[in-house]
Protein backbone atom coordinates (compact mmCIF):
# COMPACT_ATOMS: atom_id res chain seq x y z
CA UNK A 1 0.00 0.00 0.00
CA UNK A 2 3.15 2.25 1.16
CA UNK A 3 4.54 1.73 -2.56
CA UNK A 4 0.67 2.55 -4.31
CA UNK A 5 1.07 5.59 -2.53
CA UNK A 6 3.79 6.94 -3.36
CA UNK A 7 3.39 5.92 -7.06
CA UNK A 8 0.21 8.43 -6.82
CA UNK A 9 2.15 10.94 -5.01
CA UNK A 10 4.98 11.04 -7.56
CA UNK A 11 1.98 11.26 -10.62
CA UNK A 12 0.47 14.27 -8.50
CA UNK A 13 3.99 15.74 -8.32
CA UNK A 14 4.54 15.04 -12.40
CA UNK A 15 0.99 16.16 -12.87
CA UNK A 16 1.67 19.62 -11.17
CA UNK A 17 5.22 19.76 -13.13
CA UNK A 18 2.85 19.75 -16.13
CA UNK A 19 0.43 22.73 -15.21
CA UNK A 20 3.70 24.95 -14.11
CA UNK A 21 5.06 24.14 -17.61
CA UNK A 22 2.45 24.48 -19.76
CA UNK A 23 1.44 27.50 -17.77
CA UNK A 24 5.08 29.14 -18.42
CA UNK A 25 4.75 28.17 -22.33
CA UNK A 26 1.33 29.98 -22.45
CA UNK A 27 2.82 33.27 -21.74
CA UNK A 28 3.85 33.34 -25.42
CA UNK A 29 2.30 33.03 -28.36
CA UNK A 30 4.72 30.95 -29.82
CA UNK A 31 4.87 28.22 -27.43
CA UNK A 32 1.15 28.34 -26.23
CA UNK A 33 -0.31 25.54 -28.38
CA UNK A 34 2.63 23.18 -26.90
CA UNK A 35 1.45 24.64 -23.38
CA UNK A 36 -1.78 23.88 -23.60
CA UNK A 37 -1.02 20.49 -24.82
CA UNK A 38 1.02 20.27 -21.96
CA UNK A 39 -1.58 21.09 -19.32
CA UNK A 40 -3.93 18.77 -20.88
CA UNK A 41 -1.68 15.98 -20.38
CA UNK A 42 -1.21 17.16 -16.85
CA UNK A 43 -4.93 16.86 -16.24
CA UNK A 44 -5.19 13.82 -17.87
CA UNK A 45 -2.68 12.40 -15.41
CA UNK A 46 -3.92 14.00 -12.55
CA UNK A 47 -7.71 12.79 -13.56
CA UNK A 48 -6.65 9.02 -13.90
CA UNK A 49 -4.63 8.92 -10.82
CA UNK A 50 -7.49 9.97 -9.05
CA UNK A 51 -9.56 7.48 -10.14
CA UNK A 52 -7.58 4.76 -9.51
CA UNK A 53 -6.68 6.64 -5.97
CA UNK A 54 -10.25 5.62 -5.24
CA UNK A 55 -12.05 2.78 -4.75
CA UNK A 56 -14.57 3.51 -7.38
CA UNK A 57 -17.52 0.99 -7.35
CA UNK A 58 -18.59 0.80 -10.99
CA UNK A 59 -16.35 2.88 -13.84
CA UNK A 60 -20.00 3.22 -16.41
CA UNK A 61 -20.91 6.47 -15.43
CA UNK A 62 -17.58 7.84 -15.50
CA UNK A 63 -16.93 6.38 -18.97
CA UNK A 64 -20.24 7.70 -20.44
CA UNK A 65 -19.28 11.31 -18.98
CA UNK A 66 -15.72 10.66 -20.71
CA UNK A 67 -17.10 9.86 -23.83
CA UNK A 68 -19.77 12.81 -23.91
CA UNK A 69 -17.42 15.27 -22.47
CA UNK A 70 -15.06 14.32 -25.25
CA UNK A 71 -17.14 14.05 -28.01
CA UNK A 72 -18.62 17.38 -27.06
CA UNK A 73 -15.37 19.43 -26.66
CA UNK A 74 -13.73 17.78 -30.04
CA UNK A 75 -17.01 18.76 -31.74
CA UNK A 76 -16.99 22.35 -30.58
CA UNK A 77 -13.62 23.03 -30.83
CA UNK A 78 -14.00 22.12 -34.57
CA UNK A 79 -17.20 24.47 -35.05
CA UNK A 80 -16.36 27.50 -32.80
CA UNK A 81 -15.62 30.68 -35.04
CA UNK A 82 -12.89 32.83 -33.75
CA UNK A 83 -15.68 35.47 -32.96
CA UNK A 84 -17.77 33.07 -30.54
CA UNK A 85 -14.09 32.52 -28.25
CA UNK A 86 -14.70 35.07 -25.59
CA UNK A 87 -18.29 33.76 -24.51
CA UNK A 88 -16.69 30.11 -25.12
CA UNK A 89 -13.98 30.76 -22.46
CA UNK A 90 -16.58 32.46 -20.33
CA UNK A 91 -18.93 29.19 -20.52
CA UNK A 92 -15.67 27.21 -19.55
CA UNK A 93 -15.25 29.54 -16.36
CA UNK A 94 -18.86 28.50 -15.70
CA UNK A 95 -18.37 25.15 -16.30
CA UNK A 96 -15.66 25.10 -13.78
CA UNK A 97 -17.41 27.01 -11.25
CA UNK A 98 -20.55 24.48 -12.28
CA UNK A 99 -18.36 21.24 -11.27
CA UNK A 100 -17.06 22.69 -7.70
CA UNK A 101 -20.48 23.34 -6.61
CA UNK A 102 -21.74 19.87 -7.71
CA UNK A 103 -18.77 18.64 -6.27
CA UNK A 104 -19.53 20.33 -2.91
CA UNK A 105 -23.09 19.47 -3.20
CA UNK A 106 -21.92 15.61 -3.66
CA UNK A 107 -19.51 16.02 -0.25
CA UNK A 108 -22.44 17.37 1.80
CA UNK A 109 -24.97 14.33 0.47
CA UNK A 110 -21.56 11.68 1.42
CA UNK A 111 -21.31 13.36 4.99
CA UNK A 112 -25.14 13.25 5.56
CA UNK A 113 -25.18 9.44 5.63
CA UNK A 114 -22.66 9.20 8.01
CA UNK A 115 -24.35 11.76 10.38
CA UNK A 116 -21.84 14.65 9.67
CA UNK A 117 -20.03 12.65 12.61
CA UNK A 118 -16.65 12.53 11.14
CA UNK A 119 -16.68 16.05 9.26
CA UNK A 120 -14.68 19.11 11.25
CA UNK A 121 -15.60 22.57 11.17
CA UNK A 122 -12.66 22.85 8.83
CA UNK A 123 -14.19 20.55 6.01
CA UNK A 124 -17.60 22.27 6.51
CA UNK A 125 -15.95 25.80 6.09
CA UNK A 126 -14.45 24.62 2.65
CA UNK A 127 -17.82 23.16 1.43
CA UNK A 128 -19.44 26.22 2.21
CA UNK A 129 -16.87 28.08 0.45
CA UNK A 130 -17.12 25.61 -2.35
CA UNK A 131 -20.79 26.28 -2.74
CA UNK A 132 -20.61 29.77 -2.78
CA UNK A 133 -17.50 30.25 -5.03
CA UNK A 134 -18.87 27.53 -7.32
CA UNK A 135 -22.28 29.20 -7.63
CA UNK A 136 -20.89 32.46 -8.18
CA UNK A 137 -18.92 31.90 -10.70
CA UNK A 138 -21.68 29.77 -12.39
CA UNK A 139 -23.74 32.13 -12.75
CA UNK A 140 -22.05 35.50 -13.00
CA UNK A 141 -20.00 32.85 -16.14
CA UNK A 142 -23.39 32.68 -17.56
CA UNK A 143 -24.31 36.44 -17.41
CA UNK A 144 -21.04 37.02 -19.22
CA UNK A 145 -21.36 34.59 -21.73
CA UNK A 146 -24.98 36.09 -22.73
CA UNK A 147 -23.45 39.84 -23.05
CA UNK A 148 -21.01 38.97 -25.15
CA UNK A 149 -22.89 36.51 -27.20
CA UNK A 150 -25.01 39.01 -27.77
CA UNK A 151 -28.36 37.32 -26.60
CA UNK A 152 -27.99 39.83 -23.57
CA UNK A 153 -27.77 43.74 -23.57
CA UNK A 154 -24.38 44.15 -23.04
CA UNK A 155 -24.47 47.36 -21.26
CA UNK A 156 -24.58 47.77 -17.28
CA UNK A 157 -28.50 46.76 -16.04
CA UNK A 158 -28.99 49.20 -12.89
CA UNK A 159 -31.95 49.37 -10.95
CA UNK A 160 -33.34 50.95 -7.63
CA UNK A 161 -32.07 49.01 -4.52
CA UNK A 162 -29.37 46.96 -6.44
CA UNK A 163 -27.03 48.46 -3.96
CA UNK A 164 -29.18 47.17 -0.68
CA UNK A 165 -30.11 44.01 -2.47
CA UNK A 166 -26.12 43.07 -2.95
CA UNK A 167 -25.37 44.39 1.08
CA UNK A 168 -28.06 41.86 1.66
CA UNK A 169 -26.48 39.13 0.04
CA UNK A 170 -23.15 39.82 1.46
CA UNK A 171 -24.68 39.54 4.85
CA UNK A 172 -26.76 36.37 4.04
CA UNK A 173 -23.96 34.35 3.37
CA UNK A 174 -22.13 35.10 6.63
CA UNK A 175 -25.61 34.35 7.87
CA UNK A 176 -25.86 30.69 6.35
CA UNK A 177 -23.02 29.57 6.69
CA UNK A 178 -22.93 29.78 10.13
CA UNK A 179 -26.28 28.01 10.59
CA UNK A 180 -24.91 25.61 7.74
CA UNK A 181 -21.50 24.67 9.94
CA UNK A 182 -23.45 24.70 13.34
CA UNK A 183 -26.46 22.74 12.07
CA UNK A 184 -25.07 20.72 8.49
CA UNK A 185 -27.78 18.43 9.22
CA UNK A 186 -30.29 20.62 8.24
CA UNK A 187 -30.40 20.87 4.22
CA UNK A 188 -32.50 24.08 4.61
CA UNK A 189 -29.23 25.95 4.55
CA UNK A 190 -27.51 23.93 2.09
CA UNK A 191 -30.20 24.90 -0.92
CA UNK A 192 -29.89 28.36 0.87
CA UNK A 193 -26.46 28.55 0.12
CA UNK A 194 -26.35 27.85 -3.79
CA UNK A 195 -29.62 30.17 -4.07
CA UNK A 196 -27.68 32.99 -2.84
CA UNK A 197 -24.42 32.31 -4.39
CA UNK A 198 -26.34 32.19 -7.90
CA UNK A 199 -28.50 34.82 -7.54
CA UNK A 200 -25.71 37.54 -6.39
CA UNK A 201 -23.59 36.24 -9.67
CA UNK A 202 -26.47 37.17 -11.49
CA UNK A 203 -26.38 40.59 -9.72
CA UNK A 204 -22.61 41.31 -9.40
CA UNK A 205 -22.21 40.93 -13.26
CA UNK A 206 -25.38 42.26 -14.96
CA UNK A 207 -24.52 45.63 -13.14
CA UNK A 208 -21.16 45.33 -15.05
CA UNK A 209 -20.93 46.94 -18.43
CA UNK A 210 -19.94 45.09 -21.92
CA UNK A 211 -16.56 47.23 -22.19
CA UNK A 212 -15.43 45.22 -18.54
CA UNK A 213 -16.22 42.13 -19.56
CA UNK A 214 -12.51 40.99 -20.41
CA UNK A 215 -11.45 42.24 -16.90
CA UNK A 216 -14.93 40.05 -15.85
CA UNK A 217 -13.73 37.06 -17.87
CA UNK A 218 -10.40 37.55 -16.40
CA UNK A 219 -11.83 37.37 -12.74
CA UNK A 220 -14.19 34.49 -13.20
CA UNK A 221 -11.61 32.64 -14.56
CA UNK A 222 -9.46 33.12 -10.73
CA UNK A 223 -13.01 32.69 -9.13
CA UNK A 224 -12.97 29.25 -10.96
CA UNK A 225 -9.72 28.12 -9.74
CA UNK A 226 -10.62 29.40 -5.84
CA UNK A 227 -13.67 27.21 -5.93
CA UNK A 228 -11.82 24.41 -7.58
CA UNK A 229 -8.82 24.71 -4.90
CA UNK A 230 -11.80 25.08 -2.16
CA UNK A 231 -13.13 21.78 -3.29
CA UNK A 232 -10.02 20.22 -2.70
CA UNK A 233 -9.61 21.11 0.22
CA UNK A 234 -13.28 19.47 1.02
CA UNK A 235 -12.53 16.28 -0.47
CA UNK A 236 -8.89 15.90 0.78
CA UNK A 237 -7.30 15.65 -3.09
CA UNK A 238 -3.86 17.52 -3.36
CA UNK A 239 -3.93 17.86 -6.92
CA UNK A 240 -7.52 19.60 -6.65
CA UNK A 241 -6.08 21.97 -4.49
CA UNK A 242 -2.80 22.86 -6.61
CA UNK A 243 -4.54 23.13 -9.99
CA UNK A 244 -6.89 25.55 -8.17
CA UNK A 245 -4.40 27.72 -7.15
CA UNK A 246 -2.48 27.92 -10.34
CA UNK A 247 -5.90 28.83 -12.30
CA UNK A 248 -6.60 31.23 -9.09
CA UNK A 249 -3.30 33.07 -9.35
CA UNK A 250 -2.77 33.16 -13.22
CA UNK A 251 -6.42 34.46 -13.38
CA UNK A 252 -5.85 37.25 -10.44
CA UNK A 253 -2.66 38.35 -11.97
CA UNK A 254 -4.51 38.74 -15.61
CA UNK A 255 -6.99 40.75 -14.22
CA UNK A 256 -4.78 42.85 -12.77
CA UNK A 257 -3.10 43.37 -15.93
CA UNK A 258 -6.01 44.16 -17.64
CA UNK A 259 -7.00 46.85 -14.89
CA UNK A 260 -3.45 48.84 -15.72
CA UNK A 261 -4.56 48.08 -19.23
CA UNK A 262 -7.86 50.64 -18.80
CA UNK A 263 -6.52 52.55 -15.31
CA UNK A 264 -8.84 51.41 -13.51
CA UNK A 265 -8.82 49.24 -9.85
CA UNK A 266 -10.50 46.19 -9.79
CA UNK A 267 -12.96 47.58 -7.56
CA UNK A 268 -13.82 50.70 -9.65
CA UNK A 269 -14.64 47.68 -11.88
CA UNK A 270 -17.00 45.60 -9.53
CA UNK A 271 -18.78 48.75 -8.51
CA UNK A 272 -19.18 50.18 -11.74
CA UNK A 273 -22.71 49.56 -11.15
CA UNK A 274 -23.18 51.53 -7.92
CA UNK A 275 -21.16 54.70 -8.96
CA UNK A 276 -22.68 57.77 -9.51
CA UNK A 277 -23.49 58.97 -13.64
CA UNK A 278 -20.85 61.08 -14.84
CA UNK A 279 -21.01 64.29 -16.03
CA UNK A 280 -23.01 64.57 -19.51
CA UNK A 281 -19.96 64.12 -22.09
CA UNK A 282 -19.63 67.83 -24.29
CA UNK A 283 -21.65 67.16 -27.88
CA UNK A 284 -19.07 65.93 -30.79
CA UNK A 285 -19.40 67.99 -33.71
CA UNK A 286 -17.91 68.15 -37.25
CA UNK A 287 -18.55 65.79 -40.24
CA UNK A 288 -17.13 62.02 -40.95
CA UNK A 289 -15.16 62.01 -44.38
CA UNK A 290 -15.47 59.10 -46.30
CA UNK A 291 -13.25 57.43 -48.74
CA UNK A 292 -13.57 54.17 -50.73
CA UNK A 293 -11.26 51.40 -50.42
CA UNK A 294 -9.98 52.15 -54.06
CA UNK A 295 -8.54 55.23 -53.42
CA UNK A 296 -7.67 54.29 -49.84
CA UNK A 297 -4.85 51.85 -51.97
CA UNK A 298 -3.60 55.06 -53.48
CA UNK A 299 -2.20 55.91 -49.91
CA UNK A 300 -0.67 52.89 -48.53
CA UNK A 301 1.08 52.57 -52.15
CA UNK A 302 2.55 55.50 -51.35
CA UNK A 303 3.13 54.77 -47.50
CA UNK A 304 6.58 53.75 -46.57
CA UNK A 305 5.20 52.98 -42.57
CA UNK A 306 2.07 51.51 -41.52
CA UNK A 307 0.64 50.75 -38.29
CA UNK A 308 -2.08 48.23 -38.02
CA UNK A 309 -4.29 48.39 -34.93
CA UNK A 310 -6.77 45.32 -35.25
CA UNK A 311 -10.29 44.92 -32.71
CA UNK A 312 -13.35 43.28 -32.39
CA UNK A 313 -14.19 43.94 -36.08
CA UNK A 314 -11.27 42.33 -37.66
CA UNK A 315 -12.52 39.02 -35.68
CA UNK A 316 -16.21 39.56 -36.50
CA UNK A 317 -15.11 40.07 -40.08
CA UNK A 318 -12.50 37.15 -39.92
CA UNK A 319 -10.35 39.54 -41.87
CA UNK A 320 -6.80 38.47 -40.02
CA UNK A 321 -5.89 36.20 -43.28
CA UNK A 322 -6.77 39.24 -45.64
CA UNK A 323 -4.85 41.64 -42.88
CA UNK A 324 -1.68 39.01 -43.62
CA UNK A 325 -1.81 38.93 -47.36
CA UNK A 326 -1.88 43.13 -47.36
CA UNK A 327 0.93 43.17 -45.32
CA UNK A 328 3.29 40.82 -47.46
CA UNK A 329 2.02 43.32 -50.34
CA UNK A 330 3.17 46.26 -48.16
CA UNK A 331 6.32 44.86 -47.44
CA UNK A 332 7.16 43.97 -51.07
CA UNK A 333 6.38 47.46 -52.11
CA UNK A 334 9.66 48.70 -49.30
CA UNK A 335 6.77 49.66 -46.82
CA UNK A 336 6.97 48.44 -42.91
CA UNK A 337 4.39 47.26 -41.00
CA UNK A 338 3.65 47.23 -37.63
CA UNK A 339 0.65 46.39 -35.58
CA UNK A 340 -0.47 47.80 -32.52
CA UNK A 341 -2.26 45.48 -29.57
CA UNK A 342 -4.37 46.73 -26.83
CA UNK A 343 -4.06 44.83 -23.90
CA UNK A 344 -8.07 45.28 -23.82
CA UNK A 345 -8.65 44.70 -27.44
CA UNK A 346 -11.66 42.30 -28.40
CA UNK A 347 -13.64 40.56 -25.73
CA UNK A 348 -11.56 38.90 -23.91
CA UNK A 349 -7.35 38.73 -23.07
CA UNK A 350 -5.05 38.11 -25.88
CA UNK A 351 -8.31 38.15 -28.41
CA UNK A 352 -6.68 39.86 -30.80
CA UNK A 353 -3.11 37.70 -30.60
CA UNK A 354 -4.65 34.88 -31.11
CA UNK A 355 -6.44 35.82 -34.21
CA UNK A 356 -3.07 36.80 -35.77
CA UNK A 357 -1.01 34.06 -34.43
CA UNK A 358 -3.84 31.94 -36.47
CA UNK A 359 -3.05 34.37 -39.93
CA UNK A 360 0.79 33.45 -39.41
CA UNK A 361 2.02 37.25 -38.40
CA UNK A 362 5.31 37.32 -36.45
CA UNK A 363 5.33 37.49 -33.15
CA UNK A 364 7.81 40.45 -33.31
CA UNK A 365 5.53 42.55 -35.97
CA UNK A 366 3.44 42.90 -32.79
CA UNK A 367 3.56 46.02 -30.87
CA UNK A 368 2.58 47.16 -27.19
CA UNK A 369 0.91 50.27 -26.49
CA UNK A 370 3.30 51.92 -24.58
CA UNK A 371 6.19 51.13 -27.60
CA UNK A 372 4.29 52.52 -30.71
CA UNK A 373 2.68 55.63 -28.87
CA UNK A 374 5.68 57.29 -28.79
CA UNK A 375 6.11 57.37 -32.42
CA UNK A 376 3.22 57.18 -33.82
CA UNK A 377 3.52 60.17 -35.54
CA UNK A 378 6.35 58.61 -37.50
CA UNK A 379 3.52 56.41 -39.19
CA UNK A 380 2.16 57.79 -42.73
CA UNK A 381 -1.02 55.64 -41.83
CA UNK A 382 -2.59 54.14 -39.24
CA UNK A 383 -5.07 51.53 -40.16
CA UNK A 384 -7.69 50.92 -37.36
CA UNK A 385 -9.87 47.66 -38.04
CA UNK A 386 -12.56 47.97 -35.70
CA UNK A 387 -10.71 48.91 -32.48
CA UNK A 388 -13.03 52.04 -31.79
CA UNK A 389 -13.18 52.26 -27.63
CA UNK A 390 -8.99 51.77 -27.82
CA UNK A 391 -7.96 54.22 -30.23
CA UNK A 392 -11.12 56.88 -28.51
CA UNK A 393 -9.24 60.18 -28.34
CA UNK A 394 -12.36 60.87 -25.90
CA UNK A 395 -9.98 58.96 -23.21
CA UNK A 396 -7.90 61.91 -22.68
CA UNK A 397 -9.93 64.67 -24.82
CA UNK A 398 -13.38 64.36 -23.01
CA UNK A 399 -13.56 64.55 -19.03
CA UNK A 400 -17.46 63.58 -19.36
CA UNK A 401 -16.66 60.62 -21.18
CA UNK A 402 -17.18 56.80 -19.47
CA UNK A 403 -13.72 56.17 -20.79
CA UNK A 404 -11.71 59.23 -19.42
CA UNK A 405 -8.40 58.62 -18.09
CA UNK A 406 -8.11 55.28 -19.91
CA UNK A 407 -4.97 54.57 -21.97
CA UNK A 408 -5.30 54.20 -25.56
CA UNK A 409 -3.46 53.87 -28.72
CA UNK A 410 -3.02 57.32 -29.82
CA UNK A 411 -3.76 56.96 -33.54
CA UNK A 412 -5.03 60.14 -34.34
CA UNK A 413 -1.37 61.54 -34.24
CA UNK A 414 -0.69 59.47 -37.13
CA UNK A 415 -0.62 61.36 -40.39
CA UNK A 416 -3.18 59.37 -42.05
CA UNK A 417 -6.28 56.99 -40.29
CA UNK A 418 -8.20 54.88 -42.22
CA UNK A 419 -11.07 53.40 -39.90
CA UNK A 420 -12.93 50.35 -41.45
CA UNK A 421 -15.93 49.78 -39.37
CA UNK A 422 -19.44 48.90 -40.72
CA UNK A 423 -20.45 52.50 -39.63
CA UNK A 424 -19.55 55.34 -37.75
CA UNK A 425 -21.09 53.82 -35.06
CA UNK A 426 -20.55 53.82 -31.55
CA UNK A 427 -18.36 50.84 -29.84
CA UNK A 428 -19.01 48.42 -27.60
CA UNK A 429 -18.71 50.50 -24.84
CA UNK A 430 -21.19 52.91 -26.02
CA UNK A 431 -19.28 55.90 -26.49
CA UNK A 432 -19.30 58.37 -29.60
CA UNK A 433 -15.26 58.59 -31.29
CA UNK A 434 -13.91 62.17 -31.49
CA UNK A 435 -11.21 60.01 -33.71
CA UNK A 436 -13.90 60.12 -36.99
CA UNK A 437 -14.42 63.49 -36.89
CA UNK A 438 -10.31 64.49 -37.06
CA UNK A 439 -9.16 65.99 -40.13
CA UNK A 440 -6.61 63.36 -40.99
CA UNK A 441 -9.51 60.74 -40.71
CA UNK A 442 -10.81 59.01 -43.13
CA UNK A 443 -13.68 56.30 -42.88
CA UNK A 444 -13.38 53.51 -45.30
CA UNK A 445 -16.86 51.72 -44.53
CA UNK A 446 -18.52 48.22 -45.00
CA UNK A 447 -16.68 44.67 -44.14
CA UNK A 448 -13.42 45.18 -43.23
CA UNK A 449 -12.76 41.83 -45.22
CA UNK A 450 -14.11 43.37 -48.01
CA UNK A 451 -12.72 46.33 -47.84
CA UNK A 452 -9.55 44.57 -47.44
CA UNK A 453 -9.89 42.77 -50.22
CA UNK A 454 -10.27 45.71 -52.42
CA UNK A 455 -7.15 47.13 -51.31
CA UNK A 456 -5.72 43.52 -52.42
CA UNK A 457 -6.98 43.67 -56.04
CA UNK A 458 -6.20 47.57 -56.50
CA UNK A 459 -2.11 46.04 -55.92
CA UNK A 460 -2.78 43.14 -58.21
CA UNK A 461 -3.92 45.97 -61.08
CA UNK A 462 -1.62 47.92 -60.30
Amino acid sequence: MESVALIINLAYVLAAGLFILGLKLLSHPLTARKGNMVSAVGMLVAVVVTLLDHQIISYHWILLGFAIGGAYGAWKAKSVEMTQMPEMVSLFNGYGGLASLLLGWATVSQLSTVGFSGATSFVLITVILTLLIGGVTFSGSVIAWGKLSGRMNAKAVIFTGLRELSVLHLVGFFVVGYLFVTDPMNPVWLYATIALALSFGILATISIGGADMPVVIALLNSYSGVAASAAGLAVGNTILIVTGLLVGASGLILTNIMCKAMNRSLMNVLLSGFAKPVEAAEKIEGEVKIMPAQDAFYVLEAAQAVLVIPGYGMAVAQAQHAVRELQTLLEENGCTVEYAIHPVAGRMPGHMNVLLAEADVPYDQLCEMDDVNPRMENYDVAIVIGANDVVNPAAKEMKGSPIYGMPVIEAYRAKTVFVLKRSANAGFAGVDNPLFFKDNTRMVLGDAKDTINTIIREFGDD
